[in-house]
């Protein structure tokens, strides 16, 4: 399970021009505050063609008695949001903030296993139809309840990115019940111990700098290889281009990383690289450090 990722990996400097204009034709957004009583969900906040709702809950799948809760952005069809990385199109990933809450010692925002979405506008990481963001919740005072100030900011797009946002507020008890919603959302979250029958598992890599090419190559093993993806991440804002499939056979994917494609590939040196596998029945996230 990953934590919050306030800032997405930097697309080339092309790309990232092209994803300030369109944000600056996008002028719509999406404002609320909803005071809610514990273990119940919000009103939608609509926006411009999506709507956004806070749940609150336990999770079946997350650690014994933490707390959660959930948020739910909802797309009119073809439209998507973002990964915490969104793509080498570029994208607004989102970004929560939690100040003004009481008895909150952390809030750790988990991101469901994404998808490659590929349009005219190039490619990206994300969500279309719908997505719940699971929020693992640590009170200061366990057997308190704690109140949530949020306020989120997102991007919708089609052909254009329209950036939304929404504020609300919840107090949730310690005695919360678990919630099927956010239950099932958790599910779908990349887990650091993949599960032997149904997630994928990065076997192996490595990193050629021998040709003209410097490459990075990961061999993945899957239940149902020909469904797996790959994503690569890079601290510090650095940018990485997506992997590309060269290869599926024997229960085994492999995928290329093009390090000329865009990347530093002095500045990743001694760099912890996050890398994330998307497979037809399960999920798993894994790191590597580049030396």
């Amino acid at each position: 399970m990953t934590p919050q990722v306030q800032s997405a990996a930097m697309a080339p400097p092309m790309r990232r021009g092209l994803a300030a204009l369109l944000g600056a034709f996008a002028l719509v957004s999406a404002m609320a505050s909803v005071t809610l009583a514990a273990g119940e969900t919000s009103a939608w906040v609509q926006g411009f063609n999506n709507k956004a709702r806070l749940l609150s809950g336990g999770s079946a799948n997350g650690k014994p008695d933490t707390l959660y809760v959930g948020l739910e952005i909802s797309m009119l069809p073809d439209w998507k949001t973002y990964w915490r990385q969104p793509g080498d199109a570029g994208g607004v990933p989102p970004e929560f903030d939690w100040s003004g809450s009481k008895n909150l010692a952390a809030a750790r925002v988990l991101f469901p296993a994404p998808h490659r979405l590929v349009d005219k506008s190039g490619t990206t990481i994300g969500y279309k139809d719908s997505v719940i963001f699971p929020v693992e919740i640590t009170a200061k005072s366990p057997a308190e309840p704690v109140h949530l100030k949020l306020a989120v900011s997102y991007g919708v797009c089609k052909d254009i990115c329209i950036p939304a946002e929404a504020t609300f507020e919840m107090t949730v008890p310690a005695d919360v019940k678990i919630s099927d919603e956010i239950s099932a959302a958790h599910a779908l979250v990349p887990r650091s111990l993949p599960n032997s029958l149904t997630d994928p598992k990065l076997s192996r890599w490595t990193i050629d700098r021998s040709g003209t090419k410097p490459l990075i190559t990961l061999e993945v093993d899957d239940p149902a290889p020909g469904a797996t993806d790959a994503f690569v991440e890079a601290p510090d804002g650095l940018y990485l281009p997506l992997p590309v499939r060269v290869s599926t056979a024997a229960g085994r994917s492999i995928f290329s990383v093009d390090l000329t494609q865009g990347a530093d590939e002095a500045a990743l040196k001694h760099k912890t690289l996050t890398v994330t596998l998307v497979g037809a029945k399960g999920q798993s996230e894994t790191t590597i450090r580049i030396e």
